[in-house]
């Protein structure tokens, strides 16, 4: 079962008051129905939504849907055709769909922060979809038919600070959420609790493993960085020893080169270190890369004079 399955098998056992069961029913219907003169009809292949909106409209108006199931040849799953035959007038003009379904809906519908939640969940269970975050990014999407219904997510969406953006599709438009902190805000506003906790573990998980990788990725290139270093002192080393030879080098000089010999992938820091250590004569850092930059000078001279 998709993630996005799971939320909306959480959220439909949520209880509304009777505003908010308007709200709700009010986003779905005008998401995903088909209405005619004669009736609204709702397919969906989640019996949980099913029975959802079954249930709101036989509470808000005292009606039975008329359900019937079928199965198609390329899916084994039922699909499930919800009827509304009754009220169609009065079910219409109280969820604000009477004249232009598509126009956004009434302000009394949305006219509180619970309804405001409510109609985000009936549009998440009616044309919502949400990526696992285990295994793939982070995208949250609602993808609805008309401008207006999108607009309206839009400023919905801002209404919570979750900077919801909008995409034009080949069919309809696409409010979307990227962001993993917002996706979590989303689902804790239409009360899909048990998803959050979910979401918010894989999300830590994420981000645990992508700081140990960044941190593994800037050990290894410092790692690169002090081999590199060491390999162009001992090539420099090379030279003054072929050319002057050892002792011909000032005593500081020559402590450093029979160091570095000595240990030849060490970092400067662990090098003046183990100086300091082993000869009792302390040297910094700086100290010691000023002496390679000595030696990096005399192999230069060298290589001018042709020696």
């Amino acid at each position: 079962m998709s993630f996005s399955s799971l939320v909306k098998n959480e959220i439909v056992n949520i209880n509304n008051t009777r505003s908010e069961s308007l709200a709700e029913l009010s986003a779905f219907l005008r998401n995903s129905a088909t209405i005619s003169n004669s009736d609204i009809k709702v397919v969906t292949e989640n019996a949980k939504i099913a029975r959802r909106i079954f249930k709101l409209v036989k509470e808000l108006y005292n009606i039975n849907c008329i359900i019937t199931t079928q199965q198609t040849n390329l899916n084994k799953n039922n699909i499930y055709l919800l009827k509304i035959t009754e009220k169609l007038p009065i079910i219409l003009e109280d969820l604000s769909m009477h004249k232009e379904r598509f126009a956004p809906p009434k302000p009394y519908l949305v006219s509180d922060e619970a309804e405001r939640r409510a109609y985000l969940r009936g549009v998440f269970l009616a044309c919502g979809s949400l990526n696992d975050p285990k295994t793939a990014n982070y995208h949250l999407e609602l993808l609805v038919n008309a401008k207006a219904e999108a607009d309206f997510l839009e400023k919905l969406l801002d209404e919570f600070n979750l900077n919801g953006k909008i995409f034009k599709r080949y069919k309809g438009y696409m409010v979307y959420l990227k962001e993993a902190e917002k996706i979590s805000d989303f689902l804790r506003i239409i009360s899909a609790n048990q998803a959050v906790l979910y979401f918010e573990d894989i999300r830590i998980y994420r981000d645990h493993k992508n700081m140990i990788n960044r941190l593994n990725n800037c050990e290894q290139a410092n790692v690169d960085k002090v081999i590199r270093t060491a390999k162009k002192q001992l090539e420099a080393i090379h030279i003054l020893l072929t050319t002057l030879g050892l002792e011909a080098l000032d005593e500081k000089i020559q402590t450093v080169i029979k160091y570095r010999l000595k240990y030849p992938e060490n970092s400067l820091s662990e090098l003046s270190e183990l100086i300091s250590l082993e000869t009792g004569k302390k040297i910094t850092k700086s100290g010691l890369n000023h002496r390679f930059r000595t030696i990096r000078q005399l192999v230069s001279t060298i290589k001018k004079q042709g020696v």
